[in-house]
């Protein structure tokens, strides 16, 4: 039973002690450091370094390292809870956060739920202990970059970032080359898990054989390039980097070969992890309109606004669509396992698209219902508008793949294929 006294963003539940511990210290950060700072990362398009070293010191960003490892143990759920209302307050935060978290989650609880081998379990389970003793230990940070332009992160099509089997030094590893756009921490993070195609000579590019291997940032070859003036979620600075003739040893590898392909086809949740970022701008939109027609914004003149009946019908349609995006999100992320049926992949998606788009659809209503004061830099809510934009243009769930995705997959069943 849930002691909170406060609501989540993802709303009321039976939260597990764990949870209840998880999203408090959210609710705090985000109340007394995250949003106070917020305007100031996105003013000067800098990566939020401070939240990061409170992120550290309240345990979150070995949230989903296995308690065996030293760390919380927080399954999926619990980190899209967590995220969610980190994204009420920060935006940029919690969209940074998903990448170094998905680094723990998908080596952790993910990873345990995909067939592998006894010598690929092995071989897995000594070298996460290496990462997640980075980061329980020094506190490391791990981002995810993925984004090519191309229709490889769609998983459409073979990486075009390319490790080859090298040895050097007497040490075995990968050399790599290629280029990631789009690299969210570029700059800040410690280690950069790159997705890329094994490069095996006489055989074409496949997605079979993608590696998931962390680079370490200050790896000879390996250089961060490009300007950062984005529309919204101006924190991220996620500028470009490239990889020539990067050697890793073969220890930073994050999964076993082939690996990472049977994850993508066994856990499609793990691709879901952006929306909780958006649920939180979405409560956060809700949120300030209610406190400024009620004349309650600090700062702001104490004129209220309610009175009025549009406002009020706005307000309504904002918390309907607000329970909608809380119900679906929440089935969503307590139905999230390894190959689930269809109805449940479907509503996956289902609940993707309602976050991504609903945020939007929240944050303009709001504008329009605050009026105004709410195109004012000084006040929240053309940031969160800003922000909210963003959502559906996120790979590899775009809004538009998504839909495409629902439509081909409620249609067509496995393997099944129309008569030319």
């Amino acid at each position: 039973m849930s002691i909170l006294n406060f609501t989540p963003a993802v709303g009321d539940t039976a939260f597990t002690s764990l949870q209840q511990e998880l999203l408090s210290k959210a609710q705090q950060l985000g109340k007394d450091c995250f949003a106070p700072r917020a305007p100031h990362w996105d003013v000067t398009a800098t990566f939020p370094l401070a939240n990061y070293d409170d992120l550290r010191a309240a345990g979150i960003l070995r949230m989903c390292v296995p308690a065996a490892h030293g760390g919380l143990g927080a399954d999926y759920a619990t980190y899209m809870m967590t995220g969610a209302e980190i994204g009420r307050y920060c935006g940029a935060t919690a969209l940074t956060l998903n990448m170094h978290i998905c680094s723990t989650m998908w080596t952790g609880v993910l990873s345990d739920g995909i067939a592998m081998t006894a010598d690929q379990q092995a071989e897995h389970h000594a070298r996460r202990h290496l990462h997640f003793k980075r980061i329980v230990e020094k506190g490391a940070l791990y981002a995810q970059p993925f984004s090519e332009g191309t229709a490889a992160a769609a998983g459409r099509a073979p990486f075009g970032t390319a490790a080859r089997k090298s040895v050097q030094n007497g040490v075995s590893g990968w050399v790599i080359n290629g280029r990631k756009i789009w690299a969210s921490l570029s700059g800040a993070a410690n280690y950069y898990g790159i997705l890329c195609t094994e490069d095996i000579e006489g055989k074409n590019p496949d997605p079979r054989d993608t590696l998931y291997i962390a680079v370490p940032a200050e790896s000879e070859g390996l250089t961060i390039s490009g300007d950062w003036n984005p529309m919204g979620m101006r924190g991220t600075v996620s500028r470009n980097l490239t990889f020539k003739d990067v050697f890793v040893p073969d220890d930073e590898q994050l999964m076993p070969r082939g690996v990472y392909f049977k994850a993508a086809q066994t856990w499609p949740a793990m691709f879901f992890t952006l929306a909780p970022t958006y649920l939180g701008i979405a409560n956060a939109a809700y949120d300030f309109t209610v406190k400024y027609l009620r004349g309650e914004v600090e700062g702001e003149p104490p004129v209220k606004r309610r009175q009025y009946p549009t406002k009020q019908i706005a307000v309504a349609q904002m918390r309907i669509q607000l329970e909608n995006m809380r119900s679906i999100f929440l089935r969503a992320i307590t139905e999230a396992k390894p190959n689930p049926s269809k109805d449940e992949k479907l509503r996956l998606y289902a609940a993707h698209y309602s976050v991504m788009e609903g945020a939007n659809d929240i944050a303009r209503l709001a504008i329009r219902t605050c009026g105004g004061q709410s195109m004012m830099k000084h006040l929240p809510l053309e940031r969160l508008y800003r922000d909210s934009r963003c959502g559906s243009l996120m790979l590899p769930w775009t809004a538009e793949l998504v839909m495409d995705r629902m439509g081909r997959e409620t249609l067509y069943e496995p393997g099944e294929k129309d008569d030319s």
